[in-house]
């Protein structure tokens, strides 16, 4: 588990989870990866107890997976667990886009939208890039002004961050372009709630196909 390393000793758990969560995120601990109490405890210069209150929390959040403390694991998101992921976004997304197309004070909320179209640059690591594309959902459901639909949306922003951990290729940057993303600019403009709704779906089913295809790779190897 390389890439790890010791922690202030302030606020003990609150660092060890923190920097497990994001190297879990960011795949520096892949899917699969045995999440050993007494390697992580010597890693981080902390007690067991320390690592296991947070590999608790981690376990809770969905993030690792096992029946017992000595068999966690980073979690592996199976094929139907991705298209399942898409298909809640997809839901979420869609009605934010029909409250914005309902609002009174729509242009304004399109003109906020379109200022974060992910523009990433040629050199931009993969990881920054769905970040990118993540904000840009993010601000969708956030302007479309329902906080119990935006508190739902980010309950699975850590799952969709692992259930895209895959080497970069040239599918995966369209899927992150401006291009790819403006058509649900053009559906909101057009004030059609149906339209709508329909782009959104054909956007999250295709990158569902996508990311559902490398998963059954990964299980397949």
């Amino acid at each position: 588990m390389s890439g790890l390393g010791a922690v202030n000793r302030t606020t003990l758990r609150e660092q060890v989870l923190a920097q497990l969560r994001e190297s879990i995120l960011d795949g520096t601990l892949p899917p699969g990866t045995k999440m050993a109490e007494v390697d992580l405890a010597a890693q981080f210069g902390v007690s067991r107890g320390t690592v296991r209150e947070a590999l608790r929390y981690l376990q809770q959040s969905g993030l690792l997976e096992g029946e017992e403390r000595l068999s966690l694991r980073v979690r592996r998101l199976s094929p139907v667990e991705i298209v399942e992921l898409f298909n809640v976004r997809a839901a979420l997304e869609g009605q934010a886009m029909r409250d914005i197309i309902n609002n009174p004070d729509r242009e304004r909320l399109i003109g906020e939208l379109e200022k974060r179209l992910p523009v990433v640059e040629s050199e931009m690591p993969y990881a920054q890039r769905f970040l990118i594309d993540l904000q840009f959902h993010e601000e969708l459901c956030r302007l479309g002004g329902n906080s119990v639909l935006l508190t739902m949306w980010e309950s699975v922003k850590d799952l969709m961050r692992m259930a895209v951990i895959a080497p970069e290729d040239e599918e995966s940057v369209q899927l992150m372009s401006p291009a790819h993303h403006r058509p649900i600019l053009d559906a909101l403009r057009a004030g059609d709630p149906d339209r709508a709704l329909t782009v959104i779906r054909d956007h999250m089913g295709g990158a569902a196909q996508s990311w559902a295809a490398r998963a059954q790779l990964a299980y397949a190897s």
